[in-house]
């Protein structure tokens, strides 16, 4: 039984996510927690709320949230009906926001977080507060990044950008095999090079770890030479059709170009293709 946590701000870009998380462990028993987070700075800046003095702040601050969360529930039910594997659940907090997603990942033991993002418009600007950025750079569990226009299929084929440098533990990779194992997809595992050089003899030893950790998966390696890492990544990403797109958090600096590339033009495939974050 796997425990999922899906964040949401009742946006239709939150439900896409949600959509999304449902098709892809349709065939996964799973937990699911709907949480929504009334922002603790949200509580502190409203000063008036604390002259009611009728209302507690839960009182306040929730109920709407739970008659929302309702909502979302009954159209769960309606557009996913008949799934034996699937349970849902709601949680309504009122607390920081990354201190809150802490904080259930701990009690629930979450295997994986699924949320949205704005895509294009909002790759860049999340590493510097948004939630979902926030999220893959604080909190410590797998999550799943949705774009504003992904819509599920199949998977088939798993992109994993690496530069063989494994400076973590090689079993950050095992959701990767878990669900290549289950789809029967295929692993591509790419190298980008910015001089056209060779791989050193550490850089070799690690390409081999790696073969032989999916040994049980289809995998191919790619290697591409492009002074720009994010161009290397979109071209094999569009010419392959790749349906997701793996990252290790440790190594998100070194994918920072790949992620919050500020152009527009050059980050078009993230409106479309989800790509998974691992932690250790």
């Amino acid at each position: 039984m796997k425990t999922i946590l899906l964040p949401t701000d009742f946006s239709e870009n939150s439900w896409n996510a949600i959509a999304y998380a449902i098709n892809f462990l349709e065939d996964y028993k799973c937990t699911f927690y709907v949480l929504h987070v009334n922002r603790m700075k949200n509580i502190i800046d409203n000063e008036s709320l604390y002259l009611d003095v009728h209302k507690s702040i839960e009182e306040a601050y929730t109920e709407s949230s739970k008659r929302r969360l309702k909502r979302t529930l009954k159209r769960i039910s309606k557009e996913f009906p008949n799934n034996d594997n699937h349970k849902f659940y709601t949680i309504t907090d009122y607390n920081f926001f990354v201190e809150s997603i802490r904080n259930y990942v701990r009690q629930k033991s979450v295997d994986l977080i699924v949320m949205g993002t704005k895509g294009a418009s909002g790759l860049k600007e999340y590493i510097i507060g948004s939630n979902t950025g926030d999220i893959i750079t604080k909190v410590k569990c797998t999550t799943l990044v949705v774009p504003e226009h992904a819509k599920f299929k199949p998977l088939k084929e798993m992109a994993f950008p690496t530069d063989y440098a494994l400076n973590y533990d090689i079993s950050v990779l095992q959701p990767m095999s878990d669900i290549l194992e289950k789809t029967e997809a295929a692993l591509r595992l790419l190298h980008i090079n910015k001089n056209g050089e060779q791989l050193n003899t550490e850089q070799q030893s690690n390409k081999d770890l790696l073969d032989d950790f999916f040994d049980a998966s289809e995998r191919s390696f790619h290697f591409l030479t492009n002074k720009k890492v994010e161009d290397a990544v979109q071209c094999f990403v569009e010419s392959r059709d790749v349906d997701i797109i793996a990252m290790i958090a440790k190594n998100l600096n070194y994918f920072q170009q790949i992620l919050f590339h500020s152009r527009v033009e050059k980050i078009s495939y993230h409106t479309k293709v989800p790509f998974l974050v691992l932690h250790e």
